[in-house]
């Protein structure tokens, strides 16, 4: 195993912090595609197939993303 490198510590949090805007980014598109604002569906009318539905959505979302950063 190699010597600790500061530069990777700053990859990791770049990365992390380009993931977490796109996701960001894309999920605040799916939410102005859908004809419902979302999380007024998901918490006040306590609609759970569409709060699994986002979830897994996110997920991949997220997976597309991490792979698309790494």
């Amino acid at each position: 195993m190699s010597d600790f490198h500061p530069g990777f510590l700053l990859n990791a949090i770049v990365y992390a912090a380009l993931g977490i805007a796109l996701f960001c980014l894309a999920f605040a598109i799916v939410d102005k595609l859908t004809p419902y604002h979302l999380w007024q569906e998901i918490v006040e009318e306590k609609n759970l197939a569409l709060a699994i539905l986002i979830g897994f959505m996110s997920l991949g979302m997220c997976v597309i993303i991490a792979a698309a950063v790494h």
